[in-house]
């Protein structure tokens, strides 16, 4: 295995991890690449871009030193300390010890102070106050709300590191003093801040990290009595499950926020339970649960009294109910494209209409699903034009989940192959997403 890594041969790499048991779906998972890509590279496919290279390292828990790539401090621990492929978890394993860790937070069991937690990241050094007020915590808040607009508009790429960052030398104020409802808003804030590492640690393709600060944040979260942000928390896990093809995964998580959600009182949060679970039910192809969904999804969200929502749920406005239907039927159509494609096109393309440029990466999933259910509905140039639009906007996206939603894309625009536009786009969302 250290002459593979020495030369880069990610295939020999991935071969001597198939036999030694881990699956493509595995090596896929903890690379953040789809299967088909795993297994072009099996077949011998070369691997030459740095960052690539990079995430395969870090997603399958290698030194980057070990492949001649940049050799920080976190690479020297790492070596020190580097573990045997043979023995890391399976990625079954870890979901079953999250949704674990989900439910048993989510249902009232204590946390914080009484055990040691599996979801701890390391401190910074930074020195922080030994009294804090409201001030400082809405100095994380406001952070945290800066850091998630670059989020929505250029991607995780452009600021985890960020929320990293400041999320270390936020948790040192937990050993302040500090009266109990400053602390409770603490909590608050830092569930919230580790929300948004998670979520920005997916949307990078780096899954185990993601699955860390989530768990953190639900922690935080129900130890501040917070049941809508612990809905929050769920729901963004249960995107990660979605996005790895495991609906089966997901729908459990989003059930379990359902819950938190009604408990909440908060319509707009149980919209966006629902509209999730109307998604993972269109993968699993069972319709009649996907209209059940749907029409609550909307009915809640017609509910919702239009008071201020809190931040980590304001992104679910009018275009994001239009994409999350579309979503929906999009699912259903990989199994009927004749009586569900059209209805995808018709919910995105409401979508693609109002989303600005603050929300540049929903706009591209909906551009992709809009223009893939174009070509599914007969309307292939549409789609290649579409297609066109998406990928423009896709290259001002630093977004690993972006690079991964356009494969449906190149796979239809490919049944087209004798029309040289659409052979043309199938190649340039191939160099796209090999960049």
């Amino acid at each position: 295995m250290r002459d593979a890594l020495a030369r880069r041969d990610v295939s020999e790499i991935y071969k001597q991890l198939r036999r030694h048991g881990v699956s493509q779906r595995q090596i896929a998972a903890s690379t953040g690449q789809s299967q088909s890509e795993v297994s072009e590279i099996l077949k011998g496919r070369q691997v030459m871009a740095y960052d690539v290279l990079a995430r395969i390292a870090d997603g399958l828990g290698i030194p980057r030193g070990f492949m001649g790539l940049a050799y920080d401090g976190a690479t020297a621990v790492r070596v020190g300390s580097a573990k045997n492929p043979e023995a890391e978890e399976d990625e079954s394993v870890k979901r079953r010890n999250f949704l674990s860790h989900a439910a048993t937070v989510t249902m009232g069991a204590a946390v914080l102070g009484v055990e040691a937690s599996a979801w701890n990241p390391a401190s910074a050094q930074t020195p922080a106050p030994t009294r804090i007020g409201m001030t400082d915590v809405q100095q994380i808040q406001a952070a945290t709300k800066a850091l998630r607009d670059l989020d929505y508009r250029y991607g995780g790429g452009t600021c985890r590191d960020a929320v990293v960052a400041q999320l270390s030398w936020a948790q040192q104020l937990l050993d302040a003093s500090a009266t109990e409802q400053v602390r409770r808003h603490l909590f608050v804030a830092l569930a919230d801040m580790h929300s948004l590492a998670g979520w920005t640690s997916f949307d990078t393709g780096l899954l185990d990290p993601a699955r860390g600060h989530f768990g953190k944040a639900l922690e935080f979260a129900k130890q501040a009595g917070d049941e809508g942000l612990v809905a929050c928390v769920l729901y963004r896990m249960g995107r990660v499950y979605l996005h790895y093809q495991e609906p089966n995964e997901a729908l459990k998580l989003f059930q379990l926020g359902q819950v938190a959600a009604q408990e909440s009182g908060c319509a707009l949060t149980v919209a966006v339970l629902s509209a999730n679970q109307a998604w993972a039910y269109g993968m699993l192809n069972r319709p009649d649960q996907v209209q059940q969904m749907l029409g609550r999804t909307k009915d809640e969200f017609a509910r919702h009294d239009g008071r201020e929502a809190p931040d980590w749920v304001r992104f679910f406005d009018a275009n994001d109910l239009h994409c999350m239907i579309g979503s929906a039927q999009d699912a259903l159509a990989v199994y009927s494209p004749e009586k569900h494609a059209p209805l995808a096109v018709a919910a995105t393309m409401k979508a693609n209409a109002s989303y600005g440029p603050s929300m540049q990466r929903s706009h591209v999933f909906g551009l992709s699903m809009q223009a893939t259910n174009h070509i599914r509905s007969g309307d292939l140039q549409e789609g290649i034009r579409t297609g066109r639009k998406a990928l423009q906007l896709a290259e001002r996206v630093k977004s690993q989940r972006i690079v991964d939603r356009m494969r449906p894309l190149q796979l239809e625009a490919a049944r087209h192959r004798m029309n040289p536009d659409a052979r043309e786009l199938v190649e340039d969302v191939r160099l796209f997403r090999d960049a």
